[in-house]
């Protein structure tokens, strides 16, 4: 089965960034790790890897129910990643995907969809400064 995607690369962070083709090995590597893990998990309805737990990073994924996975990386043991996960996609449907514009599988480049994304990220570093 032939699988494409489309990589969205942001950095809010402090961190150093990825390049484009790193950026494209890790979804590479980590749509197929998520579908053995799907495979191979004794649970019944399993979704696959969700978290990945690095000494220097923590790997999340949120998978809707079309099969667009969305990562968000982050420091170590970071708190609440679940919901900007869900955050990010909520944009990614109202901006992106209502565009007429925008094809499936084509990289992202709709304004509104930045500015609100950069909006939710800075809201959601506020609040994990105040957890």
């Amino acid at each position: 089965m032939h699988r494409s995607w489309t990589v969205k690369e942001v950095d809010y962070g402090s961190t150093g960034r990825m390049d484009t083709n790193d950026s494209l090995r890790l979804a590479s590597l980590w749509h197929s790790m998520h579908a053995i893990s799907q495979q191979l998990s004794p649970t019944q309805g399993c979704m696959g890897i969700e978290l990945l737990e690095a000494d220097t990073f923590d790997l999340h994924c949120f998978q809707s129910l079309t099969g667009t996975k969305f990562f968000v990386v982050t420091e170590p043991g970071t708190q609440g990643v679940e919901f900007l996960l869900k955050t990010i996609y909520e944009l990614y449907t109202d901006y992106v995907l209502k565009n007429p514009f925008y094809e499936i599988e084509m990289p992202i480049r709709c304004e509104l969809f930045e500015l609100n994304l950069a909006q939710a990220i800075r809201k959601d570093k506020v609040a994990l400064v105040g957890r």
